[in-house]
């Protein structure tokens, strides 16, 4: 958020409130490089945080209330008791309100830490339902607004471990059964670097990610395709993977060394799909984070279109004008290309020469137009900080 945005919503909180705030603190959203639907698979995966996020203006209260509102839904304002408030509390709210379940949950368990309430002003630069994570932004700018306005410093600094209580929050009290990249993204990231996480032990590493340094752009693709993933076909997804892990005697599918053995004992073509895509999808990942390391980041492109043809074809999540944007922006010399996020609308990569990058983009944008879609949104893609209180304006 820049300093104006920043003194726009300390007025905006001081008009709503009658007081001004503490302080205002930013989570961004996230781009995944590469390493979908393996985080809850016990797997690895490569994100970066945006520059885009959700900003938190906050202050104390000492009534134990917590009221919860945002520029971007004026109307649908939420006040709450949080002594005796649980996952059923946001199951009540209306449909415009279910916004707030994911700053209560994060809040409700903050409880147990020594939380009380606050007053939270919302503004956020993130496209909603584009797949950049907005959600866990939202998750995150709270809990960090909360331990600091609160006096928890050390939890603050664990912020692999305020990671593991916004997504507690996200699987309670909204019902998504999200694994722990996007918290960790939003938490853990640094500018310049892609986050090499592993999702069952925790461990993270910073590869630099220098893209313009080899001549190269990350094109973000908005397709305007709004992607719900309480809907059901995320939680199936994830439901399918644990199946399988159980069929296979495995704790999860990260523990599948010999691929061709597995698919053999898997007599359901379902399973068999999506297990081969969170195996390929691990050694995807590994591959990705080694060409960084070397600085080999120009032969990327391939590992990013195979794992859009494994989400497509194995584990059947990508949306039709995903699969329009990857094919026009090979057709128009990209490197390769892949969907991101949780799948079924949402956001696409696409990686190009920069002196490549505006004929891609405007090769994607006259296939909209010839389909009669709403014209794609590129947005910016430089590897920012991860969540962090901003300076006064």
């Amino acid at each position: 958020m820049t300093e104006e945005g920043t003194a726009t919503l300390t007025a905006a909180f001081t008009e709503a409130y009658r007081r001004a705030p503490e302080g205002v603190w930013h989570a961004p959203g996230r781009i995944n490089v590469i390493g979908e639907h393996t985080d809850y698979n016990d797997g690895l995966v490569l994100p970066f945080a945006l520059a885009r996020g959700v900003s938190a203006a906050a202050a104390r209260r000492d009534d134990g209330v917590l009221e919860l509102r945002s520029l971007q839904a004026a109307d649908a304002g939420v006040t709450v008791v949080l002594d005796g408030a649980g996952p059923e509390t946001a199951g009540g709210w209306a449909e415009r309100e279910r916004w707030a379940a994911y700053p209560f949950g994060v809040a409700a368990l903050l409880r147990e830490h020594g939380v009380g309430g606050a007053s939270v002003l919302f503004d956020s630069d993130l496209p909603q339902g584009a797949g950049l994570s907005s959600s866990a932004a939202l998750e995150c700018a709270t809990a960090l607004a909360l331990c600091e306005l609160y006096g928890l410093d050390g939890l603050a600094a664990d912020r692999a471990g305020l990671a593991r209580i916004a997504q507690r929050a996200e699987n309670e009290y909204v019902g998504m059964p999200c694994g722990i990249m996007d918290q960790s993204a939003s938490l853990l990231c640094t500018a310049g670097h892609a986050l090499m996480l592993d999702c069952r032990t925790g461990l993270s590493a910073q590869v630099p990610l220098d893209l313009p340094g080899k001549d190269l752009a990350l094109l973000v693709v908005n397709t305007r395709a709004r992607h719900t993933l309480t809907d059901g076909g995320y939680g199936r997804r994830r439901a399918e993977c644990e199946r399988a892990a159980a069929l296979l005697g495995v704790p999860a599918l990260r523990d599948v060394k010999d691929l061709p053995a597995a698919l053999d004992r898997l007599a359901d073509p379902v399973l068999r799909r999506r297990v081969q895509h969170v195996v390929t999808e691990n050694h995807r990942v590994e591959a990705t984070a080694g060409l960084l390391r070397a600085g080999a980041e120009t032969e990327l492109g391939a590992l990013l279109t195979a794992s859009h043809l494994s989400l497509r074809d194995q584990y059947e999540i990508s949306w039709p004008e995903a699969d329009l944007t990857i094919d026009t922006a090979l057709r128009a010399g990209a490197r390769g290309g892949r969907m991101v996020g949780g799948g079924f609308g949402g956001s696409v990569i696409v990686l190009t020469a920069t002196g490549r990058a505006e004929r891609v983009r405007d090769a994607i944008t006259a296939a909209y137009r010839e389909r009669g879609l709403a014209e794609p949104e590129f947005v910016d893609a430089v590897p920012s900080p991860g969540a962090r209180r901003l300076p006064a304006a």
